[in-house]
Order: structure tokens, then C-alpha cells, then sequence
């Protein structure tokens, strides 16, 4: 009984230290601290969790006291009771134990693949591939170099005992010879501190694709570029204005001395040195203005225009409004420069082939003429021709338009000269009459009854989207839209006499007649929700603007008859400015009609 005690005690406390190694090598792994010999229990430590990877978690392990030593020694009588909950209290604490390593062991897997998340994470940042190839880059770089180095001092050691070997048996030529070689180095090292830093200029490299970063749209950015536009753009603008003036004789003086000056210079040879005399004069001026002298070399007077202040906070409508003046002014602008670019190209792709011809033919004779008259004759004839039609011809032609429409001949042919725009109307316009002829004889010869001309039976039979013209608005077949509003103008009627939202607003096309103005309604198919206006009963008709909020001028005619209180407006018009010159041009020829019918 004894042994078998003895035997049971050493199990025990083999399995005890053998624990107690497993969870003082955990410890070490885990915590990466100093060895610890007690571990307090995680159910003693509120604060202790699995998920918590940092916190060292103590674990303590529970002792056995002398009195429960000696009643596990006793070998008889209630000892033995005493023993065995013992036993199971080692068991369960073993439990404990396992339990714990395995927490422990959890733990550390978890912080193992936190760990590895992070070292992704800082992996991605740091771009480390990227650093590796430019490092493999500059190392490959630097072999490179070396062995061209190695390459040098090799040649340089090769070619010293080659001359050493040379000179031995000259012994009387030897300092000769060490002197040249002397005076050849310091040449070569003399010309490459010279002109070293020249030859390495001369290296081609690689050409760098640089993306320039565009700044965001801004107000106060777009009014600042458009000012310094203006200002960059003014010496330009006053050296075109001083020309004109030039030309058309703004001080009489002034134009007569330089024609005589031009004239002198011209026939004497003198024209290219003029020209740079006057550059050198002109930036001596400016020389003198921009250290302070008060200078003004111009034939019209500058008139100094007031320069308003940059405002700092602008409301929604001003934003919108500035917005619109550049969008204007760089629509203009691009439309003048791309119908000069347009009938430059036209001009010389035989577009309009008469125009060209006199070109072509200008082109051959000025070659025939460089060919076999001495520069001189050429220079002096071109020279002549430029001042007396910078000064005189251009003068008359400006006074008498109809002089220059008959015979200025560079005018006639720039003027005449079509842009992209017009010779797509043209085309569009041949093919429209071409149709317009082949269905008006088609449909004359098979369906139009006799003793009908085309006016009354293109009048008779023109239709809507509803049907018939004159059949939608109850009208007589006379009445027929003009042709610039034959398809009508898209437009919303508001009528603020009606107080009902599907009487008040209504959405379709306005058409104009000789005396009507009638608007088709798009929801329903019956005629009652129409509107006819007679052109003689209008007493009023205007350019209107629907919200005063929004900037601009509007996008609404407003038409006032005897039969309403307050003004028809037809809103939401994109051509309201075309609509309103066809409907006031038609109902101020109705009215002067029938004002002298009456009288």
C-alpha cells in the first residue's frame, strides 16, 4: 500500500513539473518576458479575455497545505477519504490547466495573425517591391560604371609599360618623351575640365512625360485669367489701332510724314533697316517708360478704362452670370478664329475652285518673276505696291464700300470665301430644293386638282404632327406657317388668367402665319385647349424673363390682348430671340397693312 502510494506521488509530481515546464516555455513564447514561477488562475483576473493579445494574463497555481500532505500520507482510516478528494482535486485542477494552456495557445494564434495582417498592411505602404527594383536598378548602375572604370585603368596601366618598353633603348629621347606625355595629359585633363561638362550636355536621355495638373474651375481664378488676358493682349491691340490709324489718316500729319518716309526708304533700299530702327526706337521707349519717364508714343489716344475691384464673395446669380460673359466672349472668339483657319484650308483645298485659280495663277507669276528679274526690281516692286495700297488704295476702298466690293480683290475673295458651316447649309439647301421640286412634281401631277398653282396647294395641304394645319386651328386653307417657323418653336403657354395647374401651364409649338399666331397643345388631340391670337388684335408684345432670379434675359415672349387681364407668356423658349423678331416683324408689317387700307 505504501509503494503504491509512493508510486502515486511521483506520478504526481512528475506531472506536475512537467506542466509546470510547458507553461513556463508558453510564457517565454507568448510574452517574450523573464521566466515566472507562479501564473495566477485567468478565472481570478476580471480584466483577462482570449481576445486581449497584449495583457500577460498571471496564472496561479494552487498549492497543497501540510495538513492536506499529511492526511494524503495516512495510510489508514478516514485518511484515505481525505485522499481521494485529493485526487480529484489534483484532476481537476490538472483540467484547469489544460484548459488554460489551451487558452494561451489561442491567444498566440490569434496575435500570430494579427501580426501577419499588420506586416501585410506595412508591406503595401512602403511599396517595398518598388524600393527593390530601383535598388537592383543602382546596383546594376554602379557595376556598370565599375567595370567601365576597371575598363579605363586597365587601357591607362596597358599604355604606360607599352611607351616604358619603348623608351628603353632611346635613352637619349627619354625625357623628350616624358615631357610630351607630360604636355599631352595636361591637355587632355585641361580639355576635359573644360569642356567636359558641354560633352555630357550632349548625352541623350530618356524624354520625361510630364502631366500637368489642371486647377479646379473657380470665379475668382476665371476674372483674374480674363484680366490678365486683356492686359497681356493690350500692346497687341494698340499696335493693330495705331496702324489703322495709320491707314486711315487719323492725324494728317502724321500719316504724310510716314508715307514719305516709307516711300524714300522703300525706293532707296532702306525698308529692312527702317524697320529695325524703329524696333530698336520702340524698346528705348519702353526702356525709358519702365525706369519712370512719362512717354506716349501713339497716333490714337489711349483712353484709360476704369478697373473695377475684385470682389471677394459673390452670390449664386453673379457666379452664373460671369460664367456666361466668358463662355460668350470664348465662343466668339473661338467662332472668328476657327472661319479664318476654315477658309484658309478652304482656300487652298479647291473648295471654291474660281478662288483658288486666281491664286494658282498669282503663285506661277510670282515664280516666273523671282526667276528672272534680279531681287532687287522684286523687292523694290512689292515694297512700292504695299505702301501705296497701305496708304492710299485701302483709304479710298474704306471711304467708298462700293469701290471696294468691285474691285478690292484680296476683299472679294476673303469675303467670298466659304466657312465649313456654310458649305454644309449650301448642301443642305441644294438637297432640300432638289426634293422639295421631285415631291411637288409627284404630287402635283397625281393628286392636285386643276387650276390650283403650287403656293395655294403647299399652303392647302401642309400638316402638323395632329394633321392638317388649317383643319387644327380651325382656320382657312390659305393660312399656312412662314417658313421660318415651319416646324414650330417648342415653348410652355402660361396663362395667368386661369387659376387650374392643367389650364395655367401648357406645353407645345408656337407657329406664326401671315395673321395668326396659333400654339398646339401636346397633351390632347381636341382644339379647345389651342390658343389662336389674331395679329391685328395683339396690343402689346415683349421680351419677357419668367423668374427674375435667374440672370440673363429670359427665355419668354410675353403678348397682351384686349381678351386678357394679363399678358400671355409663351416661357421655355431655346430660340426665343428668333421667335420674337419673326412674330414683331409679321405684326408690324399686318399692322401697317391694314393702317393703310384704312386710311
Amino acid at each position: 500500500m505504501r509503494n503504491q502510494r509512493d508510486s502515486n506521488r511521483h506520478v504526481k509530481v512528475k506531472q506536475k513539473s512537467a506542466v509546470l515546464n510547458m507553461l513556463k516555455k508558453l510564457d517565454k513564447i507568448r510574452f517574450r518576458g523573464h521566466k515566472r514561477d507562479e501564473f495566477l488562475d485567468l478565472a481570478e483576473s476580471p480584466n483577462a479575455s482570449d481576445t486581449e493579445c497584449g495583457d500577460e494574463i498571471p496564472v496561479k497555481i494552487p498549492r497543497t497545505s501540510t495538513r492536506d500532505n499529511e492526511e494524503l500520507r495516512d495510510p489508514a482510516g478516514p485518511g484515505t477519504i481525505i485522499m481521494a478528494s485529493g485526487v480529484q482535486d489534483f484532476n481537476r485542477t490538472e483540467s484547469d490547466r489544460l484548459n488554460e494552456i489551451k487558452g494561451h495557445l489561442e491567444i498566440a494564434l490569434l496575435e500570430k495573425h494579427f501580426l501577419q495582417e499588420e506586416l501585410r498592411k506595412l508591406r503595401e505602404e512602403t511599396n517595398a517591391e518598388t524600393l527593390r527594383q530601383e535598388l537592383e536598378k543602382e546596383r546594376q548602375r554602379r557595376l556598370e560604371l565599375e567595370q567601365k572604370v576597371n575598363e579605363v585603368l586597365k587601357a591607362r596601366a596597358e599604355e604606360v609599360p607599352a611607351t616604358q618598353q619603348a623608351a628603353k633603348p632611346q635613352t637619349q629621347a627619354n625625357g623628350t618623351d616624358k615631357r610630351s606625355h607630360t604636355v599631352c595629359s595636361r591637355l587632355q585633363k585641361w580639355f576635359c575640365d573644360k569642356f567636359g561638362e558641354y560633352v555630357e550636355d550632349f548625352r541623350f536621355q530618356p524624354e520625361e512625360n510630364t502631366v500637368e495638373t489642371e486647377e479646379p474651375l473657380s470665379a475668382r481664378r476665371l476674372t483674374e485669367n480674363m484680366r490678365r488676358l486683356k492686359r497681356g493682349a493690350k500692346p497687341v491691340t494698340n499696335f493693330v489701332k495705331n496702324l489703322s490709324a495709320l491707314s486711315d489718316w487719323y492725324s494728317i500729319y502724321t500719316s504724310a510724314i510716314a508715307f514719305i518716309i516709307y516711300m524714300n526708304a522703300v525706293w532707296h533700299g532702306w525698308a529692312i533697316p527702317m524697320f529695325l530702327f524703329l524696333a530698336i526706337l520702340r524698346l528705348s521707349l519702353n526702356y525709358l517708360i519702365a525706369r519712370g519717364w512719362r512717354i506716349q508714343w501713339s497716333i490714337v489716344p489711349e483712353v484709360s478704362e476704369p478697373v473695377e475691384p475684385p470682389k471677394e464673395d459673390l452670390t449664386v446669380s453673379e457666379k452664373f452670370q460671369l460664367v456666361l460673359d466668358v463662355a460668350q466672349k470664348a465662343q466668339n472668339l473661338f467662332g472668328k478664329m476657327a472661319d479664318i483657319l476654315e477658309k484658309i484650308k478652304n482656300l487652298f483645298m479647291w473648295v471654291q475652285p474660281e478662288i483658288t485659280q486666281k491664286l494658282y495663277i498669282a503663285l506661277w507669276a510670282a515664280f516666273i518673276a523671282s526667276c528672272f528679274l534680279p531681287y532687287r526690281i522684286i523687292g523694290l516692286a512689292m515694297g512700292l505696291y504695299a505702301g501705296i495700297k497701305f496708304f492710299l488704295i485701302d483709304f479710298i476702298f474704306k471711304r467708298c464700300p462700293r469701290l471696294r466690293a468691285k474691285y478690292d480683290t484680296p476683299y472679294i475673295i476673303w469675303t467670298s470665301l466659304p466657312t465649313d458651316p456654310q458649305l454644309k447649309e449650301r448642301s443642305n439647301a441644294t438637297v432640300s430644293r432638289r426634293l422639295q421640286t421631285a415631291a411637288s412634281r409627284s404630287y402635283v401631277g397625281s393628286n392636285a386638282p386643276t387650276g390650283i398653282n403650287k403656293d395655294e396647294d403647299t399652303s392647302r395641304f401642309h400638316t402638323t404632327k395632329r394633321g392638317n394645319f388649317h383643319e387644327v386651328f380651325n382656320l382657312s386653307e390659305n393660312e399656312r406657317p412662314l417658313a421660318v417657323c415651319e416646324n414650330g418653336w417648342r415653348c410652355c403657354l402660361i396663362n395667368r388668367d386661369r387659376k387650374m395647374p392643367t389650364d395655367y401651364i401648357r406645353n407645345g409649338i408656337l407657329y406664326v402665319t401671315e395673321n395668326y399666331l396659333c400654339f398646339e397643345s401636346s397633351k390632347s388631340g381636341s382644339s379647345k385647349r389651342n390658343k389662336v391670337i389674331k395679329l391685328t388684335d395683339i396690343t402689346d408684345i415683349q421680351k419677357y424673363k419668367v423668374l427674375s432670379v435667374l440672370p440673363g434675359s429670359g427665355m419668354g415672349i410675353a403678348v397682351s390682348t384686349p381678351s386678357t387681364q394679363k399678358p400671355l407668356v409663351f416661357g421655355a423658349m431655346v430660340h426665343r430671340d428668333e421667335a420674337f423678331e419673326t412674330i414683331f416683324n409679321q405684326y408690324v408689317k399686318i399692322t401697317s397693312a391694314s393702317s393703310n387700307s384704312e386710311s
